[in-house]
């Protein structure tokens, strides 16, 4: 009869078809849940469901972070009123570059530093030393206590034992439980306990002429005369406001050699623009360049660090800085 066709094999492939289009339908939002993608969240500091509005940093004494350095097993020191900072120097490390013997002052120091926010949570970044033995390890250990990675990288040349720098960063709403968790990190490695500060001694540097060179005034610690300049821009990390000088800061530090001369060991924080020509003003000054990378995810504006190495006249390595820090947005800081 008229109204009773066969199916043939078009016929079965068009239902065949339509089939697996509907059921590809009705499983899309099981897989979508399922996937690598959607089950991981966003991570620490990012913009998200949320995270629209930015969160500033709130005013703290250091008595509020007692269970914080119980934690870490150290004390720590207020910085500008918001941030509490602790400093773990591999004093354990015979460390030689470019024939000197580097104080761990000079650039040996695991630093993390903690900020309480209007939100009630706390954000934790810092910067630690590890041996190359040890480094897996201690990333193994913050993974597992939910503090991330941010950067890898190296502060020297050539230097004997081979040493990396790890990034931290972290944040919650329990600031003693991301202190357990970089203290399992810094566990894994040979960072000695803490040592009585030693008494800061004139160093073997013309720092007047050091000073006049780079238009801002240091200061002398552990032996060491030290120089910050902070970014002048307000720094976001995701919907975190950054307290000045926080992960956004140029760092010189000179260790006397005898007769003036130093080794200097820096950092300086750069927009994309001024990349080029802070690079080109170190080296026209004889500096080493020993690394050009981030130590942010999600920051605003974007920053580049670089960090380098220099063996020379202190006056003249201030001279040869000076140029650096022209071609960048800063100012002197604490």
């Amino acid at each position: 009869m008229t109204g009773d066709r066969q199916q043939g094999p078009d016929d079965a492939r068009v239902i065949t078809s339509r089939r697996r289009v509907l059921a590809a339908a009705a499983l899309a939002p099981v897989l979508t849940a399922a996937s690598p993608a959607a089950a991981r969240a966003l991570p620490t500091g990012t913009t998200g469901p949320g995270h629209g509005r930015l969160v500033k940093p709130v005013p703290t004494e250091l008595d509020h972070w007692a269970g914080v350095a119980k934690a870490l097993g150290r004390s720590g020191s207020m910085l500008r009123g918001t941030t509490y900072h602790t400093a773990f120097p591999r004093r354990d490390l015979l460390v030689v570059s470019d024939g000197v013997v580097v104080t761990p002052g000079l650039a040996l120091g695991t630093h993390v530093a903690f900020v309480r926010y209007a939100d009630g949570s706390t954000m934790v970044m810092g910067d630690a030393v590890a041996t190359e033995d040890e480094l897996q390890h201690v990333i193994d250990a913050w993974q597992a206590n939910g503090i991330q990675q941010t950067a890898l990288h190296k502060h020297l040349l050539a230097q004997t034992p081979d040493l990396w720098w790890a990034h931290v960063h972290g944040h919650g709403h329990d600031a003693v439980a991301l202190a357990r968790g970089l203290r399992a990190g810094f566990d894994r490695t040979g960072t000695p306990p803490a040592v009585a500060p030693a008494r800061s001694a004139p160093v073997d540097l013309d720092i007047a002429r050091m000073e006049a060179a780079l238009g801002a005034k240091g200061s002398v610690d552990d032996g060491l005369y030290k120089i910050v300049f902070m970014r002048r821009e307000t720094v976001t990390d995701g919907h975190l406001v950054l307290p000045p000088g926080l992960g956004s800061t140029s760092a010189f530090n000179f260790q006397p050699l005898g007769g003036g001369r130093a080794a200097l060991s820096g950092d300086c924080a750069m927009l994309a623009d001024e990349v080029p020509h802070v690079l080109k003003a170190l080296r026209r000054g004889g500096i080493k360049l020993v690394e050009l990378h981030n130590h942010h995810l999600s920051e605003n504006p974007r920053l580049f660090f670089t960090h380098f190495w220099a063996v020379d006249d202190g006056v003249r390595l201030a001279r040869a800085l000076r140029r650096a820090v022209d071609a960048t947005n800063v100012v002197p800081g604490g």
